[in-house]
Order: C-alpha cells, then structure tokens, then sequence
C-alpha cells in the first residue's frame, strides 16, 4: 500500500477529462508510443503528451476518445517531443496499460472530483 497523503495533497493534483483530437505513431520513442493531442475545453485548450499504449490502441482508434489526465505536471521532454500532460489509465493482467475516461457525456476540462 502506498504511503497516506492529506486531502490537501489530492487536491493539488489536476486531474480533467479530455477527447483526444489526434494520434500518431512515435517511432522514437525507446519503447513503442503513440503521440496524442488532447482537447481539454475553453479553459485549458489543447495539450499533447505520448503513452505506451500500443498494445490495446491504434492512433486511430484513439480519435474522439475521451480520457483522464494530469494536467498540472511540468512539460517532459521525450525524445523530441514535448508531453504537457499525464494521461491516466490501468494495467491489464499482462501489464499493457488501458486508459481511464468517464462512462458518460460530461463536459471537457471537467475536474475529477
């Protein structure tokens, strides 16, 4: 189990619901990736990251998925390509990663609560 946190410290985390605009393959990444621009509504606007979620997604499936994503972390430089945001998702029983997005419509940059 992981160590306790205070309520305060879930609160600075910046969690919001996102629909992915476009994917694209990232041949160099180091371990295989896929390139997303996400659209996180008026507020924030559109950020992009990658993730290691070749295994149960093609870019083009991602197209108009909604998912959930840190978006309060620094830009990281992966390779040369600069993610804005953590997309959020679960290991499979083999380890391959399965985003996380809401089961209904909600409104885009809508903070997790």
């Amino acid at each position: 189990m992981a160590d306790p946190i205070t309520f305060d410290d879930f609160l600075a985390v910046d969690i919001r619901v996102g629909r992915i605009l476009r994917a694209e393959p990232f041949p160099e990444a180091r371990k295989p990736a896929i390139k997303m621009w996400i659209d996180f509504g008026p507020e924030i606007g559109e950020r992009k990251t990658s993730a290691q979620v070749t295994v149960h997604y093609t870019p083009e499936s991602l197209i108009g998925k909604e998912v959930m994503a840190v978006v309060n972390f620094p830009p990281r430089q992966i390779g040369k390509f600069m993610s804005e945001v953590l997309v959020l998702g679960l290991p499979d029983e083999n380890g391959a990663i399965v985003l996380i997005g809401p089961d209904h419509d909600v409104p885009l940059g809508g903070r997790m609560h």
